[in-house]
């Protein structure tokens, strides 16, 4: 909802990726950074943002930085 909007925005202004915690063995194959365990400072230009809920009341945001 909108903890996990606010979230995604702030991700985007400090360019920090946020971890995928718990991901022990992740695939060799994959090939896009996991974040596997720890942040990563990177720039990020698009975040992406769903809420799932009871009764399949679902949303997505799909943000992005500014063009001047």
């Amino acid at each position: 909802g909108a903890v996990e909007a606010i979230f995604s925005i702030l991700a985007m202004r400090d360019n920090v990726a946020p971890p995928t915690i718990n991901l022990d063995n992740p695939s060799v194959e994959t090939p896009i950074d996991l974040a596997a365990n720890s942040a990563r400072e990177k720039t990020i230009e698009t975040v992406l943002s769903n809420s799932f809920g009871f009764g399949g009341t679902n949303a997505s945001l799909v943000m992005s930085r500014a063009r001047l």
